[in-house]
């Protein structure tokens, strides 16, 4: 009935796969967790003795959307649950949830993502910041724009749909492919339900290092938006930049960037990040990185 997807690299994902195998066996569904080593350099997971549970391992990291298609066409069943390998489930009835929402005739459920409270060093502010701010959003709010809050840490989705979606995303590495992903789910008119059946997201990675990947979800959306330039999206940011575009003013935020990038920069990496900042430091670097024939 449910096959529970996760790929992972270099992280320790015994506790997750203990924690969802104790679920699925409590709801005497059929189901199978299958894991995706995509080319760890380390040895870190041993769940072999788990029933219905294996681990497949990549000797090469091919990145998240192929790991996500060779899961998709290795899994048994018709539901399939996404999961990153940094979430563990907010609730005992995580499992129970979603297979309740089978039941609502939609062909893709999202879950949603939540933070702890407690603050995180200096260092890792900006990614919990905007997490908290930007990500950690009731369902009901999110159902009201369904296509707009799309988080794949944490969702159920239909195999055939899975494939037929993901076929349409780049398979090279990066990050912001999200963005893709509900871009294809409005265009092929999907139906997507949102509920509250959060998980928490553990891995959160270093200022710094959220900030070049926030300039690499920059590049995806470029990428989209030059396939088709005028594509529909609820992303906001793709929306404001063909905004720009349309009424010529991408030029003015590209000097933005180039001026005030440093002082951006300093504040995004600092002890208070301000997330206005960070939406004006995102789409004046997507301005400044735009070619039309990228």
């Amino acid at each position: 009935m449910l096959s529970v997807l996760i790929p992972t690299y270099n992280y320790d994902i015994s506790a997750l796969i203990a924690e969802l195998h104790q679920q699925l066996i409590k709801t005497k569904k059929a189901f199978e967790i299958l894991v995706l080593e995509d080319g760890s350099t380390k040895d870190i997971n041993d769940n072999s003795t788990l029933s219905h549970t294996t681990i497949i391992v990549n000797k090469n990291n091919n990145g998240r959307v192929k790991a996500r298609q060779l899961l998709a066409e290795k899994a048994q069943y018709d539901w399939l649950l996404f999961l990153d390998a940094d979430v563990a489930p907010k609730n005992e009835t995580f499992i129970a949830q979603y297979l309740k929402a089978i039941d609502s005739n939609n062909d893709a459920v999202f879950g949603g993502f939540t933070y702890h409270d407690t603050k995180p060093e200096d260092s890792y502010l900006l990614r919990w910041t905007y997490g908290k701010t930007k990500e950690e959003i009731p369902a009901n709010i999110r159902n009201k724009k369904k296509y707009k809050v799309i988080i794949s840490a944490n969702f159920l989705i239909k195999k055939t749909v899975f494939l037929t979606i993901n076929s349409e995303i780049p398979t090279s590495k990066g990050y912001g492919f999200d963005n893709y992903f509900g871009t294809f789910l409005k265009l092929k008119a999907i139906s997507v339900l949102h509920i509250d059946n959060e998980v928490y997201h553990l891995g959160i990675e270093k200022s710094d290092t959220y900030l070049r990947k926030k300039e690499q979800a920059a590049l995806t959306l470029l990428k989209l938006y030059n396939k088709n330039n005028s594509i529909s999206s609820d992303n906001d940011l793709l929306n404001l930049f063909m905004t720009l575009k349309r009424w010529k003013l991408a030029g003015i935020f590209s000097s933005i960037h180039q001026w005030l990038k440093v002082a951006m920069k300093n504040n995004l990496l600092g002890k208070k990040p301000s997330i206005k900042i960070l939406q004006l430091y995102r789409i004046s670097f997507m301005c400044n990185s735009y070619k039309p024939k990228e």
